[in-house]
């Protein structure tokens, strides 16, 4: 965790603001370790006498969500695993463990997307039909969308292992965060931005994997922090971005609507807020009575995502709609692809929709 990062945004309690509707500010309790302006190891504690709730720096990391202990628990793979197994005995693990065990599919997940936010600096990495950066394209797509510079403080939700954060980085003049609730990705996130270098396992087939590390050239690092957040329970106070990016978010989550309230609440007057989604519903992230479209086609959307989605960012278009966003522009089928294994790639057309709050 950056220090300037933590005292410019000021996290808040996100049990005070659930439970009490407080923003009451985190304070950095207890450093156990630090490096080169980063805290890698460490306590943020809520500064209500009330609370007192304890938040961990884990790996550069603050997790900052509202149930630490069973967050903790789910990720105790990542938080606890070793790093630095050779090829040979991750092969081993990945073996034993089995298809479909939590190791596999986190293995699978970081070789699919550490290949599309950093393959393009991979040496090692060939010519296809499919090339690594589709998400650091579809965030060029959609911001783009304006011709107004995205301002600061900027963050990107769902930021996955943390490409088009130092993307985003590279297009506004102040400090970028990026959000995900998943450890394991924010690991490798924080590990390249402070080593400068990317450490990955990259699928060839079924449980057949190569390690890959290089050197990755990132501009305007200093900029970027990482941290593990709940997307639908941001800890930040009202208006605390002027730019907010959800690439491919929306129908990851269990609560879609929360994510554009967060968003709603979030952003400063005259900020903007960008979605992309593929909506590519699945009931094991979201139950079907929250999916935004993808279903009851006899209603009045016909069961469309898109309509759904213009009409929650609508004011008065839907018993669910925002208030303070309105959409200045859209784009419909942007590419975005995710690499699964050497001979399979799957393929996805994103809406993009760019709002600004009032």
């Amino acid at each position: 965790m950056r220090i300037g990062h933590f005292e410019t945004i000021k996290p808040i309690c996100p049990v005070c603001r659930a439970e009490r509707s407080r923003a009451i500010p985190l304070k950095l309790a207890h450093v156990e370790r630090e490096q080169e302006g980063h805290v890698v190891e460490g306590f943020l504690n809520c500064s209500a006498d009330g609370c007192l709730r304890e938040y961990p720096i884990i790996d550069g990391i603050p997790i900052i969500v509202p149930d630490v202990r069973s967050y903790v628990a789910g990720s105790v793979l990542a938080l606890y695993g070793r790093g630095d197994f050779s090829e040979a005995m991750e092969s081993l693990i990945g073996d034993c463990c089995g298809p479909g065990s939590q190791f596999d599919v986190q293995r699978q997940h970081l070789s699919s997307y550490a290949w599309d936010h950093f393959g393009q600096f991979d040496p090692a990495e060939s010519d296809g039909d499919y090339q690594p950066g589709s998400v650091l394209r579809l965030l060029e797509s959609g911001l783009n969308l304006s011709e107004r510079k995205p301002g600061g403080p900027a963050i990107d939700i769902g930021c996955s292992v943390g490409g088009a954060t130092f993307s985003l980085a590279g297009h506004c003049d102040n400090l970028v965060l990026g959000v995900d609730f998943d450890f394991s990705m924010l690991q490798l996130a924080s590990a390249v931005l402070r080593t400068g270098r990317v450490c990955y396992p990259r699928r060839r087939v079924g449980l057949a994997y190569d390690r890959r590390e290089f050197a990755v050239d990132l501009e305007h690092r200093e900029r970027v922090d990482f941290w593990a957040c709940d997307a639908t329970s941001l800890p930040f106070a009202d208006k605390t971005f002027e730019t907010a990016v959800a690439l491919n978010v929306v129908d990851s989550v269990y609560s879609p609507v929360e994510v554009l309230t967060s968003v709603d609440r979030i952003l400063a007057a005259g900020g903007n807020g960008l979605f992309a989604c593929p909506y590519d519903w699945s009931a094991g992230a979201t139950a079907v009575e929250s999916w935004m479209g993808g279903h009851s086609q006899r209603g009045a959307e016909r069961g469309d995502s898109a309509t759904i989605l213009r009409k929650l960012l609508t004011a008065g278009a839907h018993p669910d709609s925002l208030q303070r966003l309105r959409i200045l522009a859209e784009a419909d089928e942007l590419d975005w692809h995710v690499r699964v294994h050497d001979r399979g790639v799957m393929h996805y057309k994103t809406h993009a929709v760019l709002v600004e709050a009032l």
